[in-house]
């Protein structure tokens, strides 16, 4: 099942990150581009998503220095566009995979892209990571933990749904029940031309 191999490639890079745990570490990807195409976008995927989690807690450091803060924020922008740009090319993979699918005359398109879905698992990921350090965390109090712990099964519980829903959504694309259509992002305030400020406006 795709969600088995997304949970399990998210998995390895999530140990490997936290291995230095460092956002300046260098990136790896296992996964050859021209032999495991999925795998390698799904590894690239997970890595950019590992990296902002730690990017956003490093910014809410009520002592962090402010000419080191709007750095960190410029790091952000950069990589919330990457990770845009990864649904895409996850999208576009699933786009080429079932090209030759026979769509039904009584397909339904879904409220979202089998890749955005792909997103949330993979930020899920994160969540149940990090809030298994927090329910195991040895210096907090059994109550902290005990409570940690019932938002860890909640998000256990969630992570099962989630994956079982984009396999569905997959297994009904490729029998021709649903269809996709993907929209490219249009952000504007990344854009000289559409951006007011960047274009120079007042």
């Amino acid at each position: 099942m795709f969600s088995d191999k997304a949970n399990k490639i998210f998995k390895e890079v999530i140990d490997t990150y936290h291995i230095e745990d460092s956002v300046d570490q260098s990136f790896s990807n296992p996964y050859s581009k021209e032999s495991q195409l999925l795998e390698h976008l799904l590894y690239r995927k997970c890595w950019i998503d590992t990296v902002q989690w730690h990017y956003e807690d490093i910014i809410r450091d009520p002592n962090i220095d402010p000419v080191g803060a709007l750095k960190l924020k410029r790091q952000i922008d950069a990589s919330n566009q990457d990770r845009t740009d990864m649904v895409e090319y996850i999208d576009s993979y699933f786009l080429e995979e079932y090209k030759e699918t026979v769509v039904q005359d009584n397909a339904t398109i879904n409220t979202e892209s089998p890749a955005w879905g792909v997103d949330r698992f993979s930020i899920l990921a994160l969540k149940v990571y990090h809030m298994n350090e927090e329910a195991t965390r040895e210096n907090a109090s059994q109550t902290h933990r005990n409570a940690c712990q019932t938002k860890l099964n909640v998000l256990l519980e969630q992570r099962v749904d989630l994956g079982t829903a984009i396999d569905q959504l997959l297994n009904d694309i490729s029998e021709g029940n649903k269809y996709m259509k993907v929209y490219k992002q249009m952000k504007m305030y990344n854009d000289d031309e559409l951006n007011p400020v960047l274009r120079g406006e007042k």
